[in-house]
């Protein structure tokens, strides 16, 4: 078996048990705090909102000015006029410029960490990690291009040559989320980016600040003017607006379900004036579970479990959300978890040792408490803890005893809720756990080779994962994306991921001329 990418390097995390790597933090911190409620521009100023440290409502990172269809519509048509240009640039030229954004991103590490931590409610780690794979999509799409970039020749008769090449698609919009306010933006521009296209990027309004130092270091690193467009703004407006416009070839969203759904309706409306049918590459988010076998190493699964189930505040796609646990193990498992989700650490994301920080917004605070009170009509409640009021804390929260059908087992909550369900045996675990509208990623602890290959065979999931947690996958290793109503298209990441931003093209020449024109000669 021919093993891929074997010599590609992912970026390495930093060490925070070192003294300098936790000062440098700080300071990056303190410098932050000193330039608090910086101003944020678009192509030209709109209206404003505000970015907030959820930790403390009251720092305003950042007020941003806003987009409309107006000022959107204007950036579309300077995206159209710089398109040509870009995408006959060489493939060498365009790579280039990607490699050197990873670099522009490694400069500013700690400040970009910082940033995350106030903006995001990011924890160190989580920070850290979220920029070592915006480098790593940098690094690897701009690598896979160059492979592409080469003609590809097939096979024919005599007299006839057939080649097999890519063109890229036009102008397209990259709607972010705010979880991942680098990786995700930065991995989806630099693959529209790198293949030729144009990209208007439309970032969460919580995480534009983050955003914004994306659109700098591409412009750092030599990216012509006009080819990226940076439009925050609301995404009913703007959003909206971008997706069902004629001139849009493709559209790259990473969110939630519901609006993923709404931008594949839209697109999928072809107007008069449209001469192409868009392309939609959405990621739309999980209800991911992860089984316990009877056999376990309880060790490794409680770590696991507490890792994907509350790393920051489970406001992933990939968090662990349903634990399933063979009733073998269900009463010693439920026993250690309930210990260990007691023992760790809520503190703002500024702490160093924080485990569990705040949520996102206010919104969110509430929508979670919403699911939370459901829980607790549904099922059994076995941990709820105190967590500061200042900020937008979230008790991380474990139910036990819950059925399949509960809604806290099928609907995506994102926030630190964990479903506990037992099941009989392995298969009906696994009939539990394929039994939502998701696919996305799942994990299983088990020591039984029959059932580890089970797994294999009928976990329907994009990502599964044996004996470790159901989040952290990284680029070139862990190609990341699911299925069913979790996401279309291929994975991220992976080697099949920049054709979703290309037209591949057939060129079949007859070599066997009766001579040459004489102008050409």
């Amino acid at each position: 078996m021919n093993i891929l990418y074997k010599d590609f390097k992912n970026e390495p995390i930093l060490d925070f048990s070192k003294e300098e790597n936790r000062k440098k933090v700080f300071e990056a911190l303190n410098k932050i705090k000193k330039n608090l409620n910086r101003e944020i521009l678009p192509l030209i100023s709109g209206s404003r909102a505000q970015s907030i440290n959820p930790a403390d409502p009251q720092e305003i990172i950042a007020t941003v000015s806003e987009c409309d269809e107006k000022l959107t519509q204007k950036a579309l048509e300077e995206a159209e006029k710089k398109f040509y240009s870009w995408a006959h640039t060489p493939v060498k030229k365009r790579a280039a410029i990607l490699k050197k954004t990873a670099q522009v991103l490694r400069n500013k590490k700690y400040d970009l960490i910082a940033l995350e931590i106030l903006e995001c409610g990011k924890q160190w780690m989580e920070a850290d990690g979220d920029i070592c794979e915006a480098i790593d999509f940098l690094e690897f799409y701009a690598q896979e291009m160059e492979i592409l970039e080469e003609p590809r020749k097939l096979g024919g008769e005599p007299g006839q040559n057939n080649l097999y090449v890519y063109k890229p698609k036009g102008v397209g919009v990259v709607i972010s989320p705010w979880n991942f306010p680098i990786a995700i933006p930065v991995g989806m521009i630099a693959a529209a980016l790198v293949t030729g296209n144009c990209v208007l990027f439309k970032p969460s309004g919580e995480s534009s600040a983050c955003a914004f130092e994306i659109v700098k270091a591409f412009e750092e690193a030599g990216l012509p003017q006009g080819v990226l467009q940076f439009l925050p703004g609301k995404g009913s407006v703007i959003g909206k607006y971008l997706a069902k416009h004629p001139k849009i070839h493709f559209i790259a969203f990473t969110g939630s379900k519901e609006v993923g759904l709404e931008i594949i309706e839209a697109a999928a409306q072809t107007q008069e004036s449209q001469h192409h049918v868009k392309k939609v590459i959405a990621e739309m988010g999980g209800k991911n579970a992860v089984i316990v076998d009877a056999d376990a190493d309880l060790d490794e699964a409680i770590t696991g479990v507490l890792q994907g189930a509350f790393g920051y505040q489970g406001q992933k796609c990939s968090a662990t959300s349903r634990v399933i646990v063979l009733q073998d193990n269900y009463e010693k498992f439920i026993e250690r978890l309930k210990e260990a989700a007691l023992s760790i650490k809520i503190a703002q994301a500024e702490d160093p040792g924080s485990f569990v920080g705040p949520v996102i917004s206010k919104k969110a605070q509430e929508k979670i408490k919403q699911y939370i009170e459901i829980g607790k009509k549904e099922s059994t409640l076995l941990v709820e803890r105190e967590v500061p009021q200042k900020g937008f804390f979230v008790s991380p929260t474990i139910f036990i005893d819950v059925k399949p059908n509960h809604t806290i087992a099928q609907e995506e909550i994102f926030g630190p809720v964990l479903a506990v369900m037992k099941a009989e045996n392995f298969d009906e675990a696994l009939k539990i756990a394929n039994g939502t509208r998701f696919a996305l990623t799942g994990a299983v602890f088990s020591r039984s080779p029959k059932n580890i290959e089970k797994a294999v065979k009928d976990f329907d999931v994009g990502n599964l994962y044996i004996n470790q947690k159901s989040t952290g996958a990284q680029v070139a290793r862990q190609p990341f994306g699911g299925f069913k109503l979790s996401g279309v298209g291929s994975k991220a990441g992976g080697p099949d991921y920049l054709l979703q931003f290309m037209n591949p093209k057939t060129i079949t020449e007859k070599t066997m001329r009766q001579g040459f024109s004489p102008e050409t000669i």
